[in-house]
């Protein structure tokens, strides 16, 4: 990765340059002379953060067609023993282009930078931002500027706070995070994450903490492989965006989705031992999905549960908690992978891709299993099949 650092005055000139002294030898000096003007640096591939040259320097070398080979004992006295870290190695013009083109050093020299809102919380509660942070920079190869937003933050001091660094794409964790972009410059891009969206109708660009009932089904049914048909209530105010897509996803695993409609709790209380009593525990499972209406922690899950144990209907859900309370299993985010995916957006729009970007569900998962549960309805996981699993419960 190459990282510049130069004032905006100067990056202009200072590209030019660059651009003949690589492309014209009889230009090579007037090009180094309006380098070194410039009070920036460059870090080739392979150099440690240590490892600075001016950029006249780097151009010296890259002009000459190889580099001087430090000996041994330079290297260790300059780096200590991992001193392969600090050599420059030589570098050609291909080379040079390809990596200027990558998004993420397009960003750093001026085509805009990514920022990460997330919601300042107390320490117990800030590992799942900070991973979904950490899979962020880890696909950006870039640290990445992020603000704790409180609910009564700033938000024109925010803005103006973004606009000053350049930044071009918000990455917005938490309702929390959401909620700060509401007076954002329309220039800056807002990609969501780490939200609990249950309605396409919030206009928001990004990716759900709602599980894809793509890979649901797909692991519902290597689980269960008799499987025929998969019954949930939902709200059709808070999930019909969710129930669309699990049609599709049910029909590509040869599955029959049956949705009953409850637009209150007594009308899902009422429903549950109903279609439960009426399943075929063999061939039907029940889905609960992140919906408030139909799947209240309270009353609802309980009585669900109850009568899922009795009748020995499994239950999965979207809600790893559930799996701790006596469902089959059900599916967490992966926090890193989670950012890593919200990166490679950002970096998309950064490089101007215009690719139109709307609501997903969440695809970078993890599973959960009960085992008492399990057992109960006759499915002895082994050993080996157990590791197929992120989670298990009880925990040994």
């Amino acid at each position: 990765m190459i990282k510049m650092t130069i004032n905006a005055s100067r990056r202009l000139r200072a590209s030019a340059a660059l651009l003949l002294a690589l492309g014209t030898s009889f230009a090579a000096p007037a090009a180094r002379a309006a380098l070194d003007e410039a009070d920036s640096y460059i870090e080739l591939p392979g150099a440690g953060a240590d490892a600075r040259s001016t950029v006249s320097e780097v151009m010296a070398r890259i002009e000459s067609g190889s580099t001087p080979a430090p000996s041994q004992r330079d290297l260790q006295r300059d780096y200590g023993r991992d001193y392969t870290r600090g050599y420059i190695r030589p570098i050609t013009l291909a080379q040079l282009e390809d990596q200027l083109r990558r998004p993420e050093v397009q960003a750093s020299i001026g085509k805009g930078t990514i920022a990460v809102l997330y919601p300042n919380v107390e320490a117990q509660f800030r590992p799942a931002f900070t991973s979904i942070i950490q899979g962020i920079e880890e696909r950006t190869k870039l640290r990445v500027r992020s603000y704790p937003v409180d609910p009564k933050v700033d938000i024109a001091e925010l803005n103006a706070t973004l606009k000053h660094n350049g930044t071009k794409v918000v990455i917005a964790l938490g309702r929390q995070g959401l909620n700060a972009t509401a007076g954002l410059d329309r220039e800056i891009t807002v990609l969501v994450g780490g939200v609990l969206l249950l309605s396409d109708a919030e206009n928001v660009a990004g990716i759900s903490l709602t599980p894809d009932p793509a890979v649901l089904f797909a692991r519902l049914r290597a689980l269960l492989p008799d499987l025929r048909r998969v019954v949930v209530v939902y709200d059709p105010a808070k999930s019909d965006w969710l129930i669309r897509l699990a049609r599709d996803a049910a029909r590509a695993q040869g599955l029959e989705l049956v949705a009953h409609v409850a637009t209150d709790l007594a009308k899902a209380a009422q429903l549950y031992p109903q279609v439960i009593g009426a399943a075929d525990n063999r061939r039907d499972a029940l889905w609960l999905p992140h919906d408030s209406t139909t799947v209240e922690e309270s009353t609802i899950l309980p009585l669900v549960l109850r009568e899922s144990w009795n009748s020995g209907v499994p239950v999965f859900s979207s809600n790893m908690l559930h799996v701790k309370k006596g469902a089959l299993f059900a599916m967490a985010p992966n926090n890193v992978e989670l950012g890593r995916t919200l990166a490679s957006s950002a970096l998309g729009v950064i490089a101007g891709d215009g690719k139109r970007r709307s609501l997903t569900p969440l695809r970078e998962l993890q599973t959960a299993i009960n085992l008492r549960t399990a057992s109960h309805m006759g499915l002895n996981l082994g050993h080996q099949q157990q590791r197929n699993f992120d989670f298990v419960f009880p925990q040994p």
